[in-house]
Protein backbone atom coordinates (compact mmCIF):
# COMPACT_ATOMS: atom_id res chain seq x y z
CA UNK A 1 0.00 0.00 0.00
CA UNK A 2 1.35 3.41 -1.00
CA UNK A 3 1.42 5.99 1.77
CA UNK A 4 1.02 9.46 0.28
CA UNK A 5 1.63 12.40 2.56
CA UNK A 6 -0.33 15.55 1.73
CA UNK A 7 0.75 18.73 3.44
CA UNK A 8 0.86 22.51 3.17
CA UNK A 9 0.96 25.54 5.40
CA UNK A 10 -2.16 26.72 7.20
CA UNK A 11 -4.46 28.40 4.67
CA UNK A 12 -2.91 26.62 1.68
CA UNK A 13 -6.10 24.85 0.59
CA UNK A 14 -4.92 21.40 1.55
CA UNK A 15 -8.45 20.28 2.49
CA UNK A 16 -9.70 21.15 -1.00
CA UNK A 17 -6.85 19.12 -2.50
CA UNK A 18 -7.63 16.20 -0.15
CA UNK A 19 -11.26 16.30 -1.33
CA UNK A 20 -10.05 16.12 -4.95
CA UNK A 21 -7.95 13.04 -4.16
CA UNK A 22 -11.01 11.56 -2.43
CA UNK A 23 -13.05 12.16 -5.61
CA UNK A 24 -10.51 9.95 -7.45
CA UNK A 25 -11.30 7.11 -5.04
CA UNK A 26 -8.42 7.52 -2.60
CA UNK A 27 -9.19 7.04 1.10
CA UNK A 28 -7.99 10.02 3.16
CA UNK A 29 -6.69 9.88 6.71
CA UNK A 30 -7.39 13.38 8.00
CA UNK A 31 -5.04 14.41 10.82
CA UNK A 32 -7.09 17.55 11.58
CA UNK A 33 -10.26 15.50 11.99
CA UNK A 34 -8.43 13.07 14.28
CA UNK A 35 -7.05 16.04 16.23
CA UNK A 36 -10.62 17.31 16.77
CA UNK A 37 -11.88 13.89 17.82
CA UNK A 38 -9.22 13.35 20.48
CA UNK A 39 -10.20 16.57 22.30
CA UNK A 40 -13.94 15.95 22.44
CA UNK A 41 -15.54 16.04 25.90
CA UNK A 42 -14.71 12.89 27.85
CA UNK A 43 -11.40 12.33 26.03
CA UNK A 44 -8.24 12.23 28.22
CA UNK A 45 -6.43 14.78 26.03
CA UNK A 46 -9.06 17.42 26.82
CA UNK A 47 -8.53 16.97 30.56
CA UNK A 48 -4.75 17.24 30.13
CA UNK A 49 -5.08 20.39 28.00
CA UNK A 50 -7.27 22.05 30.63
CA UNK A 51 -4.70 21.18 33.29
CA UNK A 52 -1.83 22.52 31.18
CA UNK A 53 -3.42 25.68 29.76
CA UNK A 54 -6.15 26.51 32.30
CA UNK A 55 -9.71 25.31 32.84
CA UNK A 56 -11.03 28.42 31.07
CA UNK A 57 -9.99 26.98 27.69
CA UNK A 58 -13.25 25.04 28.04
CA UNK A 59 -16.67 26.35 27.10
CA UNK A 60 -19.36 26.15 29.81
CA UNK A 61 -20.62 22.91 28.19
CA UNK A 62 -17.18 21.31 28.66
CA UNK A 63 -16.15 21.46 25.00
CA UNK A 64 -12.85 22.96 23.90
CA UNK A 65 -12.65 26.67 23.13
CA UNK A 66 -10.20 26.28 20.23
CA UNK A 67 -9.58 29.99 19.85
CA UNK A 68 -8.63 30.36 23.50
CA UNK A 69 -6.36 27.32 23.39
CA UNK A 70 -4.68 28.63 20.23
CA UNK A 71 -4.15 32.04 21.81
CA UNK A 72 -2.31 30.36 24.68
CA UNK A 73 -0.55 27.56 22.82
CA UNK A 74 0.97 29.51 19.93
CA UNK A 75 2.59 32.32 21.94
CA UNK A 76 6.05 30.68 22.02
CA UNK A 77 7.77 27.44 20.99
CA UNK A 78 7.61 26.00 24.53
CA UNK A 79 3.84 26.38 24.81
CA UNK A 80 3.36 24.97 21.30
CA UNK A 81 5.57 22.00 22.24
CA UNK A 82 3.43 21.43 25.35
CA UNK A 83 0.27 21.34 23.23
CA UNK A 84 1.93 18.93 20.81
CA UNK A 85 3.17 16.65 23.60
CA UNK A 86 -0.43 16.16 24.75
CA UNK A 87 -2.10 15.76 21.37
CA UNK A 88 0.45 14.24 18.99
CA UNK A 89 0.89 10.79 20.60
CA UNK A 90 -2.88 10.28 20.50
CA UNK A 91 -3.13 11.54 16.92
CA UNK A 92 -0.32 9.18 15.92
CA UNK A 93 -1.98 6.17 17.56
CA UNK A 94 -5.29 6.77 15.78
CA UNK A 95 -3.47 7.44 12.50
CA UNK A 96 -1.64 4.12 12.79
CA UNK A 97 -4.96 2.38 13.44
CA UNK A 98 -6.49 3.92 10.29
CA UNK A 99 -3.47 3.01 8.13
CA UNK A 100 -3.69 -0.58 9.37
CA UNK A 101 -7.42 -0.70 8.60
CA UNK A 102 -6.83 0.61 5.06
CA UNK A 103 -4.08 -1.95 4.47
CA UNK A 104 -6.29 -4.75 5.81
CA UNK A 105 -9.01 -3.60 3.40
CA UNK A 106 -6.57 -3.96 0.49
CA UNK A 107 -6.39 -0.28 -0.45
CA UNK A 108 -3.61 0.28 -3.03
CA UNK A 109 -2.90 3.83 -1.78
CA UNK A 110 -3.93 6.12 1.07
CA UNK A 111 -3.67 9.91 1.37
CA UNK A 112 -2.41 11.13 4.75
CA UNK A 113 -3.67 14.72 5.06
CA UNK A 114 -1.29 16.13 7.69
CA UNK A 115 -0.45 19.83 8.17
CA UNK A 116 2.67 19.10 10.25
CA UNK A 117 3.96 16.22 8.12
CA UNK A 118 7.36 17.83 7.53
CA UNK A 119 7.44 19.71 10.85
CA UNK A 120 7.29 16.37 12.70
CA UNK A 121 9.54 14.43 10.32
CA UNK A 122 6.64 12.16 9.30
CA UNK A 123 7.36 12.72 5.59
CA UNK A 124 10.25 10.26 6.01
CA UNK A 125 7.73 7.41 6.40
CA UNK A 126 5.79 8.29 3.24
CA UNK A 127 6.22 6.77 -0.22
CA UNK A 128 5.31 10.10 -1.82
CA UNK A 129 5.01 13.64 -0.42
CA UNK A 130 2.61 16.13 -2.04
CA UNK A 131 2.92 19.76 -0.93
CA UNK A 132 0.23 22.36 -1.59
CA UNK A 133 2.11 25.62 -2.08
CA UNK A 134 0.70 29.13 -1.69
CA UNK A 135 2.63 32.32 -1.01
CA UNK A 136 2.47 33.64 2.53
CA UNK A 137 0.49 36.82 1.75
CA UNK A 138 -2.23 34.87 -0.06
CA UNK A 139 -2.50 32.41 2.85
CA UNK A 140 -2.71 35.30 5.31
CA UNK A 141 -5.51 36.94 3.30
CA UNK A 142 -7.43 33.63 3.09
CA UNK A 143 -7.12 33.01 6.83
CA UNK A 144 -8.38 36.50 7.67
CA UNK A 145 -11.13 36.59 5.01
CA UNK A 146 -12.36 32.98 5.06
CA UNK A 147 -11.68 31.77 8.58
CA UNK A 148 -12.18 35.04 10.39
CA UNK A 149 -8.81 34.97 12.15
CA UNK A 150 -7.18 38.22 13.18
CA UNK A 151 -4.07 39.05 11.19
CA UNK A 152 -1.98 38.67 14.35
CA UNK A 153 -3.43 35.23 15.15
CA UNK A 154 -3.04 34.07 11.54
CA UNK A 155 0.61 35.17 11.43
CA UNK A 156 1.29 33.51 14.79
CA UNK A 157 -0.13 30.21 13.53
CA UNK A 158 1.78 30.45 10.27
CA UNK A 159 5.03 31.20 12.09
CA UNK A 160 4.51 28.18 14.38
CA UNK A 161 4.81 25.91 11.32
CA UNK A 162 7.94 24.90 9.43
CA UNK A 163 9.19 27.40 6.82
CA UNK A 164 7.75 27.03 3.30
CA UNK A 165 11.17 26.33 1.74
CA UNK A 166 11.75 23.44 4.18
CA UNK A 167 8.35 21.97 3.33
CA UNK A 168 8.99 22.35 -0.41
CA UNK A 169 12.39 20.66 -0.09
CA UNK A 170 10.59 17.52 1.15
CA UNK A 171 8.11 17.48 -1.75
CA UNK A 172 7.97 14.85 -4.47
CA UNK A 173 5.05 16.68 -6.07
CA UNK A 174 4.04 20.34 -5.65
CA UNK A 175 0.50 21.58 -6.24
CA UNK A 176 0.41 25.33 -6.84
CA UNK A 177 -2.70 26.87 -5.28
CA UNK A 178 -1.84 30.53 -5.82
CA UNK A 179 -4.43 30.81 -8.58
CA UNK A 180 -8.16 30.11 -8.81
CA UNK A 181 -9.45 26.89 -7.25
CA UNK A 182 -10.44 25.56 -10.68
CA UNK A 183 -6.77 25.03 -11.51
CA UNK A 184 -6.38 22.46 -8.75
CA UNK A 185 -8.38 19.66 -10.37
CA UNK A 186 -6.00 19.27 -13.32
CA UNK A 187 -2.94 19.32 -11.06
CA UNK A 188 -4.40 16.65 -8.77
CA UNK A 189 -5.43 14.54 -11.77
CA UNK A 190 -1.84 14.68 -13.05
CA UNK A 191 -0.51 13.46 -9.68
CA UNK A 192 -3.16 10.72 -9.58
CA UNK A 193 -2.03 9.55 -13.02
CA UNK A 194 1.59 9.28 -11.80
CA UNK A 195 0.50 7.37 -8.68
CA UNK A 196 -1.47 4.86 -10.70
CA UNK A 197 1.30 4.17 -13.24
Amino acid sequence: MLRIGLTGGIGSGKTTVADLFRSHGFPVIDADLIARQIVEPGQPALTELAQAFGADILHPDGSLNRGELAARAFVDPERTALLNSITHPRIQAETARQFAAAEAAGEPAVIYDMPLLVDNGLHEGMDLVVVVDVDKQTRLRRLVDSRGLSEEDALRRMDAQVADDVRLAAADEVIDNNGPVEGLADQVAAVVEKIRR
